[in-house]
This record gives structure tokens, C-alpha cells and sequence, in this order.
């Protein structure tokens, strides 16, 4: 799912399917071993494409390596391709994979907090079962406004959503402005610094976040139900402040390069 979301935050509008490469130590389970094709399985039948084929080894440790093939459309989505101006839009809330794996691991911070039943089992559902968002794609070229050219700032949020916004100024050479009250929230979403955090760096929900001219994201919005403007692209290389005071948005999200 992670790989097929990589997909259609470049702009692929189908998936011709996967490869895989899996190491494992001799002694794995056999029945380990069907778990992770089943599921492979069960994600492209949802989602598209087929296991075209890969390669099996020994080793010390578990390892699945996926390539994802896919068609491009029209649009090429691109982090370098935001442009002052744009508005910030999100394909559907954050935080909710995060929710799920402090309740999966009963998390201590959670026993203060009563929660709706409902959110409970959607933030548990996102965890275990990602959903790339390759639907977004065909809303977003269903309505872009004729006027306008094939050009879209986009990646997933994978590593949550300020480090997408992040990825988008740091490749684009821009800034951005973040609104607080707009966050995308999923409902029944408690309030406090903790659940502020979660939304915008506990990573793995895997929605798109799109920059796009204002006349666009205003067809979006009326086009896919739950998406969520909340920002503005700034020509201010680097700089990612919130609206209301301009104070930095401060950053403590999943660095894959971090010493240590």
C-alpha cells in the first residue's frame, strides 16, 4: 500500500503491478511467509495491478523491498512544482495512523482522553490497513478549471504532514503558512498540544498533499468530499510559520537520515 501510494503521489492514474524481493532466514514460518502474499494479494486486488515477480533469499533478518510500476496521466505531480500562491489541500485527515498505534499499544497518554467508539476503530483500521489515495487522482483531473496548465504540487504524507508540506518548500524553493484552525482533523478529534502533534507529524496516514492554483483547489474542494485546505504556499524560501503570528511551525516528525 505504502508503494502504490508512492505512485499516485507522482500522478499515476493506473498501476501495471509489483515486484517483490523477500529475504528471510531459513527457519521462518512457512505460514509467515502466505501472511505477506495474501496481503499483497488482497491490496492489489483493491487497488490494481499484479505481482509480476521478484526474487527470494536467505538471510539474517525479514526483508520485503516492493517496486510499484504505474501509467502517468496528464498531470505529473511533483514536490518542485509548488508555487507561491497555491493553496495547501489535503486529501483527507491526519493523525489518525498514529491514534491507531498508541491504541494498539495502549499508550499511557490515552487513559485521560475519553474517545468515540467510531474513532477508536477508523484510527486502528488506517494503521493496520493503509489506503493509497489513487481515487484523488481521478477527481483532481476530473476538475482542474480548463484555463489552467497541467501543473500541481504533490507528495504523500507518509512521514506525516508537515514533513509533505516540508518536502514540497525545500524542493519548490518556497515557504509556506500554516493555518491552525484548519488542520485536517479527522471529527470527533480531541484538542490539546498532543493531538495538534499527531495530526501534524505521527506519519503513515499516506493522504495526498497538494499544492495547487486557488481556482483549482476550489474545484477539488467541491469535488472530493473531505479534503482540507490548510495553508498557502509563501515565496519565502524555507520558512514554515503559522498564520496567525507568524511563529515557526516547529518540526518533530520521523527523519529517515537522523543520526543515531
Amino acid at each position: 500500500a505504502a508503494n502504490l501510494s508512492d505512485l499516485a503521489a507522482s500522478g499515476a492514474v493506473s498501476i501495471d503491478g509489483i515486484t517483490v524481493a523477500l529475504g528471510a532466514p531459513g527457519t521462518t514460518p512457512w505460514s509467515w511467509v502466505e501472511g505477506v502474499y495474501d496481503g499483497i494479494s488482497a491490496a492489489l486486488q483493491q487497488h490494481g495491478g499484479t505481482l509480476l515477480g521478484g526474487d527470494c533469499s536467505s538471510g539474517t533478518n525479514r526483508m520485503l523491498s516492493v517496486t510499484a510500476l504505474g501509467r502517468l496521466g496528464p498531470l505529473r505531480l511533483l514536490r518542485s512544482a509548488a508555487r507561491p500562491g497555491d493553496v495547501l489541500i489535503s486529501s483527507g485527515p491526519h493523525g489518525l495512523s498514529r491514534l491507531g498505534l498508541a491504541l494498539l499499544q495502549n499508550d499511557p497518554r490515552l487513559q485521560a482522553t475519553s474517545l468515540a467508539e467510531v474513532l477508536r476503530a477508523k484510527a486502528i483500521r488506517q494503521h493496520q490497513r493503509p489506503q493509497p489515495r489513487l481515487d484523488v487522482l481521478n477527481r483532481l483531473l476530473g476538475c482542474k478549471p480548463a484555463e489552467l496548465p497541467w501543473r500541481a504540487g504533490g507528495t504523500d504524507s507518509s512521514d506525516g504532514l508537515l514533513a509533505a508540506v516540508r518536502g514540497l518548500c525545500n524542493s519548490s524553493g518556497t515557504g509556506a503558512r500554516l493555518n491552525r484552525n484548519c488542520l485536517p482533523m479527522a471529527q470527533g478529534w480531541p484538542a490539546g498540544d498532543l493531538w495538534n502533534r499527531w495530526c501534524l507529524d505521527g506519519g503513515e496516514d499516506f493522504e495526498l498533499v497538494l499544492s495547487l492554483p486557488p481556482a483549482w483547489a476550489d474545484a477539488l474542494e467541491q469535488a472530493l468530499p473531505g479534503c482540507r485546505r490548510f495553508g498557502q504556499i509563501t515565496n519565502h524560501t524555507g520558512s514554515i510559520v503559522w498564520t496567525n503570528d507568524n511563529s515557526p511551525v516547529q518540526d518533530r516528525g520521523f527523519d529517515h537520515f537522523a543520526p543515531g
